[in-house]
C-alpha cells in the first residue's frame, strides 16, 4: 500500500465512520501499522493510504493503539510549539502550536472503547492523526506566508528526489 504525499485530494478529505468493525476493518488496521513502521512513523492515519474513513494508529507509550471511530474529548487550553512533521509531507516540518495534553476515545479492533489521555509528544500525534480524518495537514495550523515557503520547500525536494 502506497503513503499518499501532499497534493493527493485524499489527504483533504474528511473520513467517513466505520459502521461494523468486520475482517476487512481489521486487516485495514494491520495493514495500516505495517504502513507505520515501515514508514518510521509515530502514527498514520486512513487517508495517508488512500481511504476515506475514520482509522488511525498511533505508536505511544511502547504500545500500539488502533483508534476506529476516534472523538477529541478534551484539549487542555495551555498550548506549547514544538517542530512537526508527516509522513505524507516527506523532508519538511514546522513549527505548530498544539493544545499540551488530548484525550482522545474510540474503538479498537475489538470493537470495545478505548481512551489515551497524553501529553506532549503523544497529546501532539493524537492531534495531527485527528487533523488527518478530517481532511487537515499540520501546516494548516501556521501562518500562510511559512506555509508557502513549506510547501515550495517540499514540492523541491520532491522534484530533486524524481531526478
Amino acid at each position: 500500500m502506497e503513503l499518499r504525499t501532499y497534493g493527493d485530494a485524499a489527504l483533504r478529505r474528511k473520513t467517513e465512520p466505520i459502521g461494523v468493525i468486520n475482517d476487512e476493518v481489521r486487516e485495514l488496521c494491520k495493514l495500516m501499522i505495517e504502513v507505520m513502521i515501515r514508514e518510521n512513523g509515530v502514527g498514520l492515519a486512513a487517508p495517508q493510504i488512500g481511504i476515506s474513513k475514520r482509522i488511525f494508529v498511533l505508536d505511544a507509550n511502547e504500545e500500539l493503539y488502533v483508534f476506529i471511530n476516534p472523538e477529541l474529548v478534551e484539549l487542555s487550553e495551555e498550548t506549547e510549539e514544538s517542530r512537526e512533521g508527516c509522513l505524507s509531507v516527506p523532508g519538511v516540518d514546522a513549527s505548530v502550536a498544539r493544545s499540551s495534553r488530548a484525550v482522545v476515545e474510540g474503538l479498537n479492533v475489538s470493537g470495545e472503547r478505548i481512551r489515551l489521555e497524553g501529553e506532549g509528544m503523544i497529546a501532539r500525534a493524537i492531534q495531527h492523526e485527528m487533523d488527518h480524518l478530517n481532511g487537515n495537514l499540520y501546516f494548516d495550523h501556521i501562518s500562510t506566508a511559512r506555509r508557502q515557503s513549506l510547501i515550495k520547500e517540499f514540492q523541491r525536494k520532491q522534484r530533486e528526489e524524481d531526478e
